[in-house]
């Protein structure tokens, strides 16, 4: 998918996160910013990664600020930002 524009998914609240997606030619940028990143840092990577890879995302700049989410919290998130930040693009519903 590509990403053509910006958007925002989740809240600050605890237990949550809040996703920023933007555009960026050439390159896919993933910033990370946790309040639980020294014991879970890895596995946030990983399933923001895996979210990102199963949605074919391969150019962006993607901005995750996590409040201690679980995993499937944080696959939605990415999901949902990346869905709003594409142009009405054909999405496979079966990867999701």
């Amino acid at each position: 998918m590509k990403i053509v524009k910006e958007s925002l998914a989740g809240t600050f609240e605890s237990s949550d996160l809040l996703v920023k997606v933007a555009p960026a030619d050439g390159k896919l940028t993933v910033v990370i910013n946790s309040e639980v990143m020294k014991q879970f840092g890895h596995q946030i990577k990983q399933v923001v990664n895996e979210t990102l890879a199963a949605l074919g995302v391969q150019e962006g700049t993607i901005i995750v600020d996590d409040k201690g989410a679980l995993d499937c919290v944080i696959r939605a998130r990415v999901q949902s930002a990346v869905l709003r930040a594409t142009d009405g693009q054909q999405i496979e519903w079966e990867t999701l």
